[in-house]
């Protein structure tokens, strides 16, 4: 018998419902204020939609918004963008989970009468790569540092292409002097990453950190990095790009601090 799997549209009522990244408690900070975040959301247009299985719960899901009100460092005003997408549990990757959530956003991009939809993917951690996206149809059309990639998929070849904001030292002139950390709630990991880093760069270096959260989408699309809600500048230079580590944050200030 096969499992019983579907797709959850999420609002500001059942949000609180289901958890996402791994976590579940709404005691949990990151839990607690990513549910605030969307709840702020919603009105803007975004979807949070939850891979649900009958076994286990949520296993998945996928979070997009009309370009306007996207929280990455991208001109994508006519576009749905892709925030992020993610299976958790093993057993679950590698059998169509993935493209099943991006058809959904394709339909609400279609259904809103959209040029397509865009999605900012890197290497590595914390964002999705770009394989699934290729093979659904997605192209690259920008690049950003050090290895971020725009890709799109169009419903028509004449639509303009979304492209990165790209004025990347300019971005960087506010944050000439000691250690900056610029953050938001779009990602549940992050509320623990700052607290730990500014805990530690307190501790250990004698450095008190200056904090940036990050209000609303148009300070977003305005960081210093593609990603957009979270980095770490240092001396006027961008030492993290993604949430990380106190021993990531540790290696990188006695790298710097030599």
């Amino acid at each position: 018998m096969m499992e019983q799997i579907r797709i959850i549209d999420t609002n500001a009522d059942n949000i609180c419902e289901y958890g996402f990244c791994g976590y579940k408690d709404i005691k949990q900070e990151g839990y607690k204020r990513k549910i605030d975040w969307l709840k702020k959301r919603f009105s803007e247009g975004m979807r949070f939609k939850v891979l649900h299985s009958a076994k286990k719960g949520a296993v998945g899901a996928i979070e997009y918004v009309p370009g306007k009100y996207a929280w990455r460092a991208i001109d994508a005003d006519g576009y749905m963008v892709i925030h992020c997408i993610f299976i958790i549990p093993k057993e679950y990757k590698g059998k169509g989970y993935g493209s099943l959530l991006v058809k959904e956003c394709l339909k609400d991009a279609k259904k809103g009468k959209m040029y397509g939809v865009a999605v900012v993917t890197r290497k590595g951690t914390w964002m999705a790569g770009k394989e699934l996206f290729l093979k659904n149809g997605f192209e690259v059309v920008d690049e950003a540092p050090p290895d971020f990639e725009l890709l799109v998929k169009k419903f028509k070849k004449s639509a303009p292409s979304p492209k990165f904001k790209e004025d990347w030292e300019k971005r960087l002139k506010p944050y000439g002097k000691g250690l900056t950390i610029i953050c938001s709630d779009q990602c549940p990991y992050v509320a623990k990453s700052v607290k730990e880093i500014n805990e530690t760069a307190q501790r250990e270096y004698g450095i008190k950190p200056k904090i940036i959260e990050l209000r609303n989408c148009r300070k977003a699309q305005s960081a210093p990095t593609a990603y957009g809600i979270f980095s770490i500048v240092y001396s006027g230079k961008v030492v993290a790009d993604h949430p990380i580590s106190n021993t990531r944050f540790l290696n990188i200030m006695n790298k710097e601090l030599k």
